[in-house]
């Protein structure tokens, strides 16, 4: 598994460099535990329970298929919203009547509630992605990730009005147990991805539709951002892929929860 990288807490106040992370096994469409991950304590014993109670736990291993079938693709986008790029994410979206997964930072979704509301208005569904993007948070304190995770969860569903998120996606791949198991108590299911376009790095646009192409065949959830920096690579890669991916009969759903 390839890991994506990202900076520690780069939309947070902890801020550091640039980590490398481990996510994804070649060919692989299941996560498997890093070594070392033991089972940790069970999260309701020390985790708070967030306002409006808890919806019905769901299962705390990653989500690897897609509801759309064998030839199903879930689109991902991580890090936003971002009035900018989100807004033309949406707008190819909508062009090629695509359903996606938005996995939020908690400080974006606070400070762009309207995106949020546009993304759930536009039928997508909301990831829980952290309050602060950091992608060493496997290496904190279980009290730590409980703040990252439930502090996220209640600043999306501010955003949103209401609409709680339906997975949790840890940053840079960086899952534990505990956070699995806390993530699927309050009902969000943990989500992995397939396919790290590494969009993030900005290789060019060729490079991104190339990826996608390339490893498909690993399984099929798909890795995009819409935020932390210039995303019109991501953009166009996406123009280039949505209908080619229809052409080649490929259909468009969510994660299995």
């Amino acid at each position: 598994m390839a890991r994506h990288s990202g900076g520690r807490g780069w939309y947070g106040k902890v801020i550091g460099a640039a980590v490398g992370v481990t996510m994804l096994a070649t060919g692989a469409s299941v996560w498997t535990a890093q070594a070392g991950d033991a089972d940790d304590a069970s999260p309701e014993a020390t985790a708070p329970a967030a306002p409006g109670g808890a919806a019905k736990p769901v299962s705390a291993t990653i989500a690897h298929s897609s509801e759309a079938g064998k030839r199903g693709i879930n689109i991902t986008i991580d890090d936003g919203p971002d009035p900018k790029w989100t807004s033309q994410v949406l707008d190819l979206l909508r062009e090629y009547d695509v359903k996606a997964t938005f996995c939020m930072v908690g400080t974006q979704a606070q400070a762009h509630p309207d995106m949020v509301k546009k993304v759930v208005a536009a039928g997508h569904r909301l990831c829980d992605h952290t309050v602060s993007h950091n992608t060493g948070m496997d290496k904190d304190s279980q009290a730590y990730q409980s703040q990252q995770i439930l502090d996220a969860e209640r600043m999306i569903t501010k955003a949103s009005g209401g609409v709680r998120p339906m997975y949790y996606r840890a940053p840079g791949g960086a899952f534990t147990p505990y956070s699995r198991k806390l993530a699927a108590s309050r009902g969000m299911r943990p989500l992995g991805w397939n396919v790290d376009t590494k969009d993030f790095e900005r290789p060019g646009t060729d490079a991104i539709v190339a990826t996608v192409e390339r490893e498909l065949s690993n399984g099929p959830t798909l890795l995009f951002h819409d935020a932390g920096g210039d995303r019109t690579q991501t953009v166009e890669a996406l123009r280039r892929l949505l209908p080619r991916l229809k052409e080649q009969g490929h259909t468009f759903g969510f994660p299995v929860r």
